[in-house]
């Protein structure tokens, strides 16, 4: 192997620990050639890491579980998201900007409802709680957001933004949860989009 060959191979490796961006390195892996040396030595490297995930999956049940369950969280994810889209499941629009609002205003649709309902939940979960019932956090595990059937999807709706916030904003979880947020101006959008 030539010194340079050998420089590439030592490149692609930062670059899996982090040293070079992912994109960087996906474009200069995708304009080798596939007689390139470092093409095959970073595929053999791929299906090393994947016989030894398949290994693991294979020799332990908890692995297989959990993601199971977080396949499981994401398909309902993705049904519910499914759920709120008005139009169907084609995006009529080539433009892939329009493409992309589209799918951000659905996004954004769905985290209102899952705020919404998480919300609903924690206000009943405190009366049962007030009212001498006990759970645990594995019982509160087994709730999911992703409730639609208290979602009037074609009704009417109403914005009255003079109104004051609900109660539940200045609760003390919430406020946790919306400090730990990070906030993106719009000069970070941009610059994230040209990086």
């Amino acid at each position: 192997m030539s010194d340079v060959e050998t420089a590439e191979i030592e490149q692609l490796m930062a670059g899996l620990d982090g040293k070079i961006s992912s994109p960087m390195l996906l474009r200069k892996l995708g304009s080798y050639s596939r007689r390139n040396k470092l093409y095959h030595a970073a595929q053999a490297l791929g299906s090393v890491i994947r016989t030894i995930f398949l290994l693991n999956w294979i020799g332990s049940r908890e692995l297989r579980q959990e993601v199971t369950a977080n396949t499981n969280k994401i398909e309902s994810y993705n049904g519910f998201s499914k759920w709120l889209s008005f139009g169907g499941d084609v995006i009529a629009e080539n433009d892939p900007d329009e493409q992309q609002k589209r799918l951000r205003y659905n996004d954004m649709v769905a985290s209102s409802v899952i705020l919404q309902n998480t919300v609903d939940m924690m206000r009943i979960l405190q009366k049962l709680a007030r009212e001498g019932w006990q759970f645990t956090d594995e019982d509160v595990s087994f709730l999911s957001p992703y409730l639609t059937s208290n979602v009037k999807r074609f009704g009417e709706f109403s914005l009255k933004l003079n109104r004051p916030p609900e109660p539940w904003i200045k609760d003390s979880v919430f406020q946790q949860a919306a400090g730990s947020l990070r906030v993106i101006t719009p000069r970070q959008l941009d610059t994230e989009k040209t990086t």
